[in-house]
């Protein structure tokens, strides 16, 4: 017969159930409508690019060139968080993409497209890591995997709720005499506007200052949570740069290239493609883009609770990557019909679902001295997946009038993933020592 859970299991089990409550899913939400802001582009472009004779190539890299923002500021935001505070901070960046994505509504030619882009990537360029780094103060040990997971997840649910939104709005026979494409950038961006003033009123800067947490809660807090506690000035200084110098840590970056390479080429031509598919509606449209996305969400959750279960991360990357690249080959082989849109839906799936049991990997391997500086690089690196893919996607599309050279730029990059993923596995000390 068990005894009673002791006293320290209660109390973690009560913190993070409160965490996730109160915190999580909040940052989920920025996360969440961040996301939405970042690929409503791809909607747009269904009469964006007529209305400012944009070419394939011109709107692919207005979609990537976001990227280049996101990436330079990634790291200076994450300083900017640490000198304001979570409040200040988040409240900032918060309203500078909501206006900047409210001002897409006006924009008239490429070079507005483009700037915008930019504004847009560096207001959310830190917008992932300095939330990571904020609940990383409040996670214990066994409820880590749920908060990453849910962040992650928000990101197939900005693409499940946002694209049929999208739809319905450039479908909408609006009383306003506005193009319907300007109006969605306008209403999407109304939700970050409200987001900011929440942030300014609502997240406590440390769990000494949260009102729901009990004198015992912020004790054991502090007391049991890394996060919490303020590590010694130059604790293993020495290894802070280690994953630059590291060849496992440089794989994982080109792993996380490919992985978001392949994700943000859905993102900004999935629409396009799923109308060039069948002569369908903007709504209609939208409604078949969700449904990868939802079967990504599910996919993701499943496939990560699998490799926690079973210990094992490479496969749980390289087998999805492949067969999402593949299925999406097939479903452009396949064309209109319900084979192709099963074999739509199910890429989208098995390349979405990657994310979680990725980050098991140099979570792993790096060391806590070099840990934040490895994240950083595999983000930055990851950063340059955005800004690449998606403008050689849209010259592939404008030099041969087909989304078969995309689709195959795609498969080669799921390929290849896999084919890192492998390599890794064998320079990874861990799995040799279990071999």
């Amino acid at each position: 017969m068990t005894g009673p859970a002791p006293a320290g299991h209660d109390i973690e089990a009560r913190i993070g159930s409160k965490v996730i409550l109160r915190l999580v899913i909040p940052c989920a939400l920025y996360i969440l409508i961040g996301a939405i802001d970042r690929t409503n582009v791809g909607f747009a472009a269904l009469d964006m690019n007529r209305a400012l004779g944009l070419s394939s190539t011109q709107y692919g890299f207005g979609a990537g060139v976001l990227f280049i923002g996101y990436m330079l500021a990634k790291y200076p935001s994450v300083l900017l968080y640490e000198a304001l505070g979570m409040r200040r901070w988040l409240a900032a960046i918060t309203l500078a993409w909501g206006i900047a994505s409210g001002a897409m509504a006006l924009i008239a030619n490429e070079w507005q497209l483009y700037a915008l882009r930019v504004a847009i990537g560096f207001a959310e360029g830190g917008l992932s890591s300095g939330l990571m780094l904020y609940l990383s103060h409040w996670a214990p040990e066994r409820y880590r995997a749920s908060i990453l997971a849910i962040p992650i997840v928000s990101i197939s649910v900005a693409q499940v709720i946002g694209a049929p939104v999208s739809g319905l709005l450039l479908d909408w026979d609006n009383p306003f005499g506005i193009e319907p494409w300007r109006l969605m950038f306008a209403v999407e961006a109304l939700p970050a506007l409200a987001l900011a003033l929440f942030a300014a009123l609502y997240f406590p800067e440390s769990p000494a200052r949260a009102p729901w947490l009990t004198g015992p809660e912020r004790d054991w807090l502090g007391a049991n949570v890394k996060g919490a506690r303020k590590a010694p000035e130059n604790a293993e200084d020495g290894a802070r740069w280690a994953a630059l110098t590291s060849p496992l840590g440089w794989t994982c970056a080109a792993i996380w290239y490919c992985i978001l390479a392949s994700n943000y080429g859905i993102m900004f031509w999935l629409p396009q493609v799923v109308k060039g598919m069948a002569d369908l509606t903007s709504t209609q449209t939208g409604v078949i883009v969700a449904l990868p996305w939802a079967a990504s969400g599910i996919g993701l959750l499943l496939n990560a609770r699998h490799s926690d279960r079973t210990g094992e991360r490479y496969l749980h990357v390289a087998l999805p990557a492949l067969a999402g690249g593949t299925l999406l080959l097939c479903a452009y082989l396949l064309g209109p019909g319900l084979p192709g849109l099963a074999a739509l839906v199910l890429g989208g799936a098995c390349t979405g679902c990657t994310v979680a049991a990725f980050w098991a990997i140099p979570t792993r391997l790096l060391k806590p001295g070099s840990l934040a500086m490895g994240i950083v690089m595999i983000n930055m690196i990851g950063s340059l997946a955005g800004a690449s893919v998606p403008p050689l996607m849209g010259l592939l599309r404008q030099q041969t009038g087909s989304f078969l050279p995309p689709t195959l730029l795609l498969f080669g990059i799921a390929v290849t993933c896999a084919a890192l993923c492998l390599i890794a596995r064998r320079m990874d000390p861990h799995e040799r020592t279990n071999r």
